[in-house]
């Protein structure tokens, strides 16, 4: 039996396994039915060969294995063994054999689409004008060219998302938020363009004209190739339309180790950005693996070219009860990646995580303690060239527990110290300094050198009751002030609920809340809130309805240079004006209901509308007012051949 993750688990620094993950999403099309018995239930599944991917052999032996999760519990059993102390999960399959002549047949599914979309404004005078625009039809082919290569593409796709991102936290300003893809085109083999440091994140292509992407194996090698030519408003001129090429090539080595290499471009009119790279991993052992990363990324703008290179090495220890990671990155600051996402460069981060884990039998009050260690030093690039000291340093001592009925229990001591960062605070912030004479000066803001943190962190996960199941994470302690480089007291708390109404109702909730309060003098500095609801009705087997809200809110009191002079701060402003900061408080509320009509596989309608809202005072509902709002249709026929 196999454990996975548990909710709340792994949560800042909870988990501490090095496995490498597996991409286990459900991307293809197939049918299932199941029904309750006298000693259970029965779930059957079918999966036609033109959804599959096998070599074109006359005998084939495939890796197979089934994951059946234990709600009540959180337990997973598999079919074949899989143990804790091993590198990899899918090398741990049991095998299919003597599988003789299977044929995908012909493999061509076209998916015509038409969608329309009415977006609504309020004029000067407060009079809303919808702008309704012309219904516009793409298509999408997929091709099985062989029995394990097949071709994708696309044109005048409706690319706009059916729900819209959640919203989250920017715990560090200084990085960029990351969103996941969510639609169907990309996410149809992605595992396939999956690269270390994320140099591959379609996103970056947002309204293609046209796109075409071929992915599969030929013998040990998986090869995965993307274009796309998107809108010209996305270009730097206005004019231009960029064009992107991913290319990702994986030579296997054995089971689990493997070779690659990936190489992107993005032409946009004279300006172009083009990353190639190489990384392996290779695992000794069973328990034993290593992995690298070099890259290098050339950036041409206005006739200037740059380049700049990435590295990266990981050796980890995999064992059930002992286990170890370790890491060491460097990203150049003039590394570019126009095709890939990287929230932030120009830094050198190494770290060490050792951890042990006791067992206890099934059905003990405590069935598993994992204990583990983490230190963590964050360098400027070009300091840690300079062999200079780290600026950011972290010491996290977790513990987590895995009790009796599937409850999960968690704490960590986070000990950390942060270093004034100047390429971010020194251009955003100055100070306003009165003379003695009367008016002001302005004076740069150089921070204090160094801040310390001391967090605790609490984590607690229910099992799936029959109707419910819950999780949160709650941080207080000390910690920075990003919003005036300055340290408070903070309060961070994430809570979920899944509730499970009936067969055919579910609702979940999500509530985060991040909290900065001054030490010098008890004032609230900043404060976030984020909570979200979503709400699902089958009405029947292809028919849902689904309702999503979700409110965000923000107040920022005016900024001082509270860990030093306690003066005002200025901001530099998009014109690049210092000005005196004022309390804002910024509020977004979001709502969306969806139809969705889905009578086969492929083959869906949605009709859906969305609003924008805002109010001056945050969660008074008062003074709710409508900015905008959209009402789509969309629909597609998938035809089989």
């Amino acid at each position: 039996m196999e454990q996975g993750n548990r909710s709340g688990a792994g949560l800042l620094g909870g988990g501490n396994n090095a496995r490498e993950s597996a991409d286990l999403s459900q991307d293809y099309v197939y049918e299932s039915k199941g029904r309750l018995t006298d000693y259970g239930y029965e779930v059957e599944i079918r999966i036609p060969f033109k959804s599959l991917r096998f070599q074109s052999v006359g005998e084939q032996t495939w890796g197979l294995n089934v994951v059946r999760r234990v709600q009540h519990s959180n337990y997973e059993d598999t079919w074949a063994p899989a143990q804790r102390a091993h590198a990899s999960f899918l090398a741990q399959s049991g095998t299919l054999r003597g599988l003789n002549d299977l044929r995908r047949g012909l493999v061509l599914d076209i998916t015509p689409e038409l969608t329309d979309r009415v977006d609504g404004l309020p004029d000067a005078g407060g009079k809303w004008a919808y702008d309704a625009g012309r219904p516009q039809l793409g298509a999408t082919v997929r091709w099985g060219i062989t029995n394990n290569l097949t071709l994708n593409g696309t044109a005048n796709p409706d690319f706009s998302q059916v729900e819209a991102d959640a919203g989250q936290f920017q715990f560090d300003p200084r990085r960029a938020v990351f969103f996941a893809e969510r639609r169907p085109f990309f996410i149809d083999g992605i595992e396939q363009f999956a690269t270390p440091n994320g140099l591959v994140y379609t996103r970056r292509i947002v309204q293609p004209a046209g796109a075409a992407k071929i992915a599969g194996k030929v013998g040990s090698t998986n090869v995965a190739f993307l274009t796309a030519m998107d809108a010209a408003n996305t270009s730097r001129t206005g004019d231009d339309r960029p064009l992107y090429n991913i290319l990702r090539l994986s030579r296997d080595l054995g089971a689990q180790s493997r070779l690659a290499m990936t190489y992107t471009d993005k032409v946009d009119g004279a300006a172009s950005n083009r990353v190639l790279s190489v990384d392996g991993r290779a695992v000794r052992n069973r328990i034993y693996s290593g992995s690298f990363q070099l890259a290098g990324s050339r950036t041409v703008v206005g006739g200037d070219a740059t380049m700049a290179p990435l590295f990266e090495g990981r050796l980890a220890r995999d064992g059930r009860a002992v286990g170890v990671r370790t890491m060491f990155r460097g990203i150049d600051p003039e590394f570019n990646t126009e095709s890939g996402f990287i929230s932030r460069t120009g830094e050198v981060q190494l770290n060490i995580a050792p951890r042990y884990t006791w067992f206890g039998e099934r059905g003990d009050r405590v069935e598993s303690l994992t204990s583990s260690l983490m230190g963590d030093g964050l360098w400027n690039y070009d300091n840690f060239m300079r062999r200079g000291d780290a600026r950011d340093k972290k010491f996290h001592i977790n513990t987590d527990a895995t009790l009796r009925g599937g409850w999960t229990v968690g704490a960590s001591l986070l000990l950390e110290t942060f270093g004034y960062d100047p390429e971010f605070y020194g251009r955003r912030f100055r100070i306003e300094a009165p003379r003695a004479g009367g008016g002001f000066d302005t004076l740069a803001f150089t921070g204090t050198p160094r801040l310390p943190n001391r967090d605790w962190v609490f984590r607690v996960g229910t099992p799936r009751f029959s109707f419910v199941q819950a999780s949160a994470a709650v941080i207080r302690g000390i910690d920075e002030n990003f919003y005036e480089w300055a340290s408070a007291d903070i309060w961070y708390v994430s809570a979920t609920v899944n509730v499970r109404a009936s067969e055919r109702l579910r609702v979940d909730g999500t509530y985060q809340m991040q909290e900065f309060v001054r030490r010098t003098d008890g004032s609230l500095a900043g404060i976030v809130r984020i909570p979200r609801i979503k709400a699902e009705y089958q009405v029947a087997r292809p028919f849902f309805v689904r309702l999503i809200g979700e409110y965000y809110s923000e107040s920022v009191d005016a900024l001082r240079d509270d860990s030093r002079t306690g003066l005002p701060l200025l901001q530099r402003n998009a014109s690049g004006v210092y000005v005196r900061t004022v309390p804002v408080k910024t509020t977004r509320v979001r709502a969306d209901a969806l139809l969705a009509y889905t009578p086969s596989p492929g083959t869906v309608v949605y009709v859906g509308y969305g609003a924008a809202m805002t109010e001056p005072e945050p969660f008074s509902f008062r003074a709710v007012r409508r900015t905008s709002d959209a009402f789509f249709v969309k629909a597609s026929y998938l035809f089989r051949l």
